[in-house]
């Protein structure tokens, strides 16, 4: 009977452990060797040494605080798409089928983007972002415990064009 229960306990961890960042994954692996798009994993590894530094600044400290709750993030992206608006839909599709919850749409001119999160007991999980426009496309996961007003500060600190949105994050939680 222990092993049953152990047995159990092990494959439901794995389980959740695969389940982070897993749509992601499925475009990361499937074009892994496209030379169009750009592909950033970031590990917990990676997020865990950037937390055994000390910040010398407010705002350093802020950033060294959201990270310490990620446990990694992948970007799938390119700027040269043939079919941006089918592999948008195509990835929208995936995410809802994944039982994400969409939590913020943006539709303009130039580019589509929805912001989509994984939450249990109150905690969100992950935060997938995709956007695709005339020839772009991009796809992006953080996986962690995610506080969706740092997330916002973690965007405007990094700086990286596919996270913009993400800053828009904090003022539409006001709401």
């Amino acid at each position: 009977m222990k092993k049953i229960v152990l047995t159990m306990f092990v494959l439901s961890v794995a389980g959740f452990a695969f389940g982070q960042g897993a749509v992601v994954t499925k475009y990361f692996d499937k074009y892994e060797n496209d030379e169009t798009f750009t592909k950033v994993s970031v590990s917990s590894k990676m997020f865990s040494l950037f937390t055994e530094m000390e910040g010398n600044t407010e705002d350093e400290k802020e950033f060294l605080d959201v990270i310490s709750k990620l446990k990694g993030m992948k970007v799938v992206a390119s700027e040269k798409v043939s079919d941006p608006k089918g592999l948008y839909n195509t990835a929208i599709n995936d995410v809802s089928k994944a039982g994400y919850e969409e939590l913020m749409t943006v539709k303009d001119a130039e580019e589509n983007v929805k912001i989509s999160i994984k939450e249990k007991d109150g905690i969100i999980e992950e935060l997938i972002l995709v956007a695709g426009g005339k020839e772009k496309f991009a796809m992006v996961s953080l996986y962690g415990i995610i506080d969706l007003k740092q997330v916002s500060k973690l965007a405007s600190m990094m700086r990286m064009s596919e996270l913009k949105y993400l800053k828009n994050l904090d003022e539409s939680d006001k709401d």
